[in-house]
């Protein structure tokens, strides 16, 4: 069997384009167990040709992110790539990882630098500088040598590109793709087998970037698979986030087309589908160097790819012999047919979608039972449910099974909903600044007192920053209607990192507070999360467990955990559409809050380690990382929502 990345591509027919998918290890264990299921559906009906599992910086998901990529290799058959970063960690982390990487079966390595190393800052308690990787470790084509060196031909090694040039963080405005390439053919001369790109929009940087490596004088990307990185347009705002943080140029007409929808959420998931499906058929009509391919970041959501590859007709046709049944490695998804009907599977281009047929009354005598369901079958596919087909319409949201599958299609800030398999971060790259270490200096400059971090926090309120380390954007103009009630509590030293007012009822078209289809309506309990001082804690505890509106969540540093209920659910937003069932895309639960709790506190500790470790801004985060308490208020009442800022300010 091929599991090589670059086996696979040279194996398919002259002509042939191909797909990958990248997953990222989900924060949470109901998160993690939604993802399988997820990947099971997603194999079988959209047969990606391999898929990618994202490596956190500094090693912070090795675990989970070998668990991720032996549930995609072992358990659903399919060929996996794993990314490794190099940087930041521990020494031995990238041996037991390649070693681990080739128990399980894996081929593929992404190699890849990880943040810019700092040993000082990084290095563990105890942890000798022999244990350092940044030792061995300062750029990805010292990996890339090491891995060739170690394992000599045994894995495929694939490098990342930027057709757009890559944001230096000690020079971000000099972002151009010509000061990257000599680096990239030292990169492939090292022994890279493949190149995966940076997601991008502009096209026309694509052309040109890939024009420009083929033609190099150094002759070293004639042949080389090139793939482009796209990224499905799950919402407005995920998209600015996404090409904020990449650093990737959205063009005019790309975004002229989606702010004259941005207000209905459903509709920017339709127009990203014809945007990407756009940019792929235009990559697809210009010549290759072999099998033209398509890495798509999924962000673990499954609606908006499948639209895209079912429509750009990038999922492979594989027919065998007997009766053209479908050739799939992997196991059936864990769907059973109605009883009576056998498990059979069809070419899914012969008629396996359910037909139209007439609703008849119970006790209505049938005379065309081909064409006829009784009102108990209504909705019910005539046929086998686990075809690929079947499976697809499911992937891309159809029927009650699909409403099941894509239950989490509108992501909404970091709360979600623990459950989902994209729940937390955008990209899986775990606790992180989002910014470089000067770009942070310049923003928050060298604190030395508690009354500096206040004044941090308040600018922000203000909008006078446009980044805190827990929050890498300016307030959104919802969270700006409470602005005067933030800045009260940050007056206090109760320091705000997320908050919504009350809605009841509002359209969801509203331009302030509306998401989702248009012609429903929005609901939120408002909520705000600060850090509270521990000698606040205690008394603001007493009157939170009197108050019966409220519920509340709270952590420090050391893991210690308090709840007005351990197993409280709190829908906090929900919307009402017409034709559909009530969405709560926002929810905070124990599980949820205890994930963010530690990555709340891992902020602390990588603001601290921009500054020398002995110094006064060093040891003032550190002072006050474990002192702090992160307190989440839930106010229950959301047509008299004000009350909880009068109970915080009381």
């Amino acid at each position: 069997m091929m599991e090589k990345v670059t086996d696979k591509i040279n194996a398919l027919p002259e002509g042939a384009s191909y797909f990958s998918l990248e997953f990222f290890p989900p924060k949470t264990s109901p998160g993690f167990a939604n993802l399988q299921g997820r990947l099971e559906r997603m194999s079988q009906a959209l047969r990606p040709l391999f898929v990618t599992v994202t490596w956190g910086a500094g090693g912070s998901t090795a675990t989970k992110s070998l668990e991720l990529a032996e549930i995609c290799q072992r358990q659903l058959g399919l060929t996996t790539c794993l990314h490794l970063t190099c940087t930041n960690m521990s020494r031995s982390l990238v041996d037991e990882a390649l070693e681990q990487a080739k128990v399980l079966g894996i081929r593929n390595i992404l190699a890849l630098r990880g943040d810019a190393p700092r040993s000082e800052e990084y290095r563990e308690h105890g942890q000798s500088p022999e244990e350092d990787s940044n030792k061995d470790f300062t750029w990805a084509i010292d990996l890339v040598k090491y891995i060739r060196k170690q394992y000599g031909d045994y894995f495929c090694i694939g490098v990342a590109a930027y057709p757009e040039g890559h944001s230096d963080e000690s020079h971000p405005e000099h972002q151009d793709p010509s000061f990257d390439i000599p680096y990239l053919v030292e990169k492939t001369k090292a022994g890279a087998d493949f190149i995966m790109t940076q997601l991008f929009f502009d096209v026309t940087a694509f052309d040109k970037f890939e024009e420009t490596l083929r033609n190099h004088e150094s002759g070293v990307f004639k042949t080389i698979p090139i793939i482009p990185g796209l990224m499905p347009i799950q919402s407005y705002n995920i998209l600015r986030r996404t090409t904020n943080l990449s650093h990737a140029s959205l063009p005019a007409h790309i975004l002229n087309r989606l702010d004259a929808v941005k207000g209905d959420d459903e509709l920017v998931k339709q127009v990203g589908v014809k945007i990407i499906s756009e940019m792929i058929e235009h990559i697809k009509k210009r010549p290759s160097a072999g099998p033209r391919g398509f890495h798509f970041y999924s962000l673990n959501l499954e609606k908006a790819v499948s639209h895209i590859v079912e429509e750009c007709s990038l999922i492979q046709q594989t027919v065998t012999a007997d009766e053209g049944a479908i050739d799939f490695d992997g196991p059936d998804i864990l769907l059973s047919p109605p009883d009576g009907l056998a498990r059979r599977r069809r070419l899914s281009s012969m008629n396996s979608s359910p037909h139209n047929r007439v609703i008849i009354s119970q006790h209505s005598k049938s005379s065309h039972a081909s064409f006829e369901a009784s009102e108990s079958e209504a909705g019910i596919p005539r046929g086998p449910i686990n075809t690929r087909a079947n499976t697809l319409a499911i992937s891309e949201g159809e029927g009650s099974l699909g409403r099941e599958a894509t239950w989490d299609d509108f992501p909404n800030g970091r709360w979600g909903d623990a459950r989902s398999p994209a729940f937390g971060e955008i990209d899986g790259y775990g606790p992180t600044l989002h910014v470089s270490t000067p770009q942070a200096l310049k923003l928050w400059g060298h604190p030395v007192s508690k009354d500096d971090i206040s004044h941090i926090f308040r600018k922000h309120i203000e909008g006078e920053l446009e980044a805190i380390p827990w929050s890498e954007q300016g307030l959104s103009p919802e969270t700006s209607t409470i602005a005067e009630e933030l800045l009260a509590l940050n007056a206090k030293g109760w320091w705000t990192v997320a908050s919504q007012p009350a809605v009841n009822g509002v359209p969801s078209n509203d331009p302030i507070f509306g998401w989702g289809p248009k012609n429903g309506f929005v609901f939120q309990k408002p909520f705000v999360e600060l850090f509270v001082p521990s000698a606040d804690w205690k008394a603001l505890q007493l009157r939170l467990d009197a108050h019966e509106q409220i519920t509340y969540f709270a952590g420090n540093a050391s893991g210690d955990f308090e709840a007005s209920s351990d197993d409280g659910v709190n829908p906090v937003t929900w919307g009402t559409f017409s034709g559909k069932e009530i969405i709560t895309p926002t929810i905070i639960e124990a599980v949820s809050f205890k994930s963010w709790q530690e990555e709340a506190y891992s902020i602390w500790r990588e603001w601290q380690r921009i500054y020398p470790s002995k110094s006064a801004t060093a040891r003032l985060l550190g002072e006050i990382r474990e002192d702090v308490w992160l307190v989440n208020v839930i106010w229950g009442d959301f047509v008299e929502g004000k009350g909880i800022w009068d109970f915080l300010m009381g």
